[in-house]
């Protein structure tokens, strides 16, 4: 079945396309947001490990993918911003959770520190609240790249460090969409690389303590750049800390080959199935319903 598609106004000040992969009979909504330079279409696996038991809602950054062409790019947007705009699409989605991927974990913590009413879980993948050696490495070499807009180093770099676990179809298909970019993407990202590089995380942590919903942080145990340890120091900021490794895993998880994207997708469903606490809600809430309509 196709997605509803739509661009939805933001506030007056930004238009970002959505779709929507309704699922006939789901009860739950998640919302899935994207990793740097990353469109709607890098999460083609997790929509078919997620949908239908969820209805399932993508969507592009104002900036990126076929946000692109309704937005004039006139300023570069801040992780609180991208919170923000996450935070209407929950509303207007009315979803129950929220799944990030890398650098969307960002804008995903800072918008899950404003409580929002709706979401009830969420997970966070491939993402780290430490900046190690092959991170650090690997952003300011990006930094000099995105600067000078190569295209050719930005491609390669990716492909060779946090994507070096991928098929080499995926590679592939991984250089031409980073290669192919526009010139206001790479600022974009460059942007944010500062951001993080001056200690920016510092304050999303901070916020991370408001952060009231059970929170499920996996990460690939071949991930050298966002590691398993390193994640685990989210415990320390948000309360309801879940953690999960998926093995044989990089960073790209269940893109990387079969067997991760059936333990990622186990994982994902494991934790955001309902409680015998949820299922008695639902239970009393239904019988009341049919009650009502008798």
């Amino acid at each position: 079945m196709r997605p509803e598609i739509a661009v939805l106004d933001i506030q007056g000040q930004y238009r970002v396309y959505t779709e929507l992969h309704r699922a006939h009979g789901a009860e739950k909504t998640i919302i899935l947001i994207n990793g740097s330079l990353a469109t709607t279409a890098s999460f083609a696996q997790t929509v078919r490990s997620l949908h239908p038991q969820f209805n399932v809602v993508l969507y592009d950054q104002p900036y990126a993918g076929k946000s692109k062409p309704h937005n004039r790019q006139e300023r570069l947007l801040t992780k609180e911003t991208e919170a923000h705009i996450l935070l209407e699409l929950i509303e207007h989605f009315q979803a129950d959770h929220v799944l990030s991927f890398s650098w969307g974990g960002a804008c995903t913590l800072l918008a899950l520190a404003h409580q929002p009413r709706l979401v009830k879980k969420a997970i966070v993948s491939s993402f780290s609240p430490v900046i190690n050696e092959p991170m650090r490495d690997y952003l300011e070499r990006g930094c000099e790249y995105l600067a000078a807009c190569d295209r050719y180093q930005v491609g390669n770099l990716v492909n060779d460090t946090i994507g070096k676990h991928l098929p080499s179809l995926f590679k592939r298909f991984n250089y031409r969409h980073v290669s192919s970019l526009d010139s206001h993407e790479y600022a974009q990202m460059l942007f944010h690389i500062n951001q993080v590089l001056q200690h920016d995380l510092a304050r999303a942590l901070k916020g991370a303590a408001n952060i009231d919903i059970p929170v499920l942080f996996i990460n690939g145990d071949r991930d050298e750049y966002t590691t398993a340890d390193d994640a685990r120091q989210f415990g320390h900021h948000v309360r309801r800390s879940h953690f999960s490794v998926i093995n044989g895993a990089g960073h790209f998880l269940d893109m990387e080959h079969k067997s991760a994207s059936e333990a990622l997708r186990d994982v994902m469903c494991g934790f955001l199935k309902p409680t015998s606490h949820e299922s008695r809600q639902r239970s009393h809430y239904t019988q009341g319903h049919h009650a009502l309509a008798i």
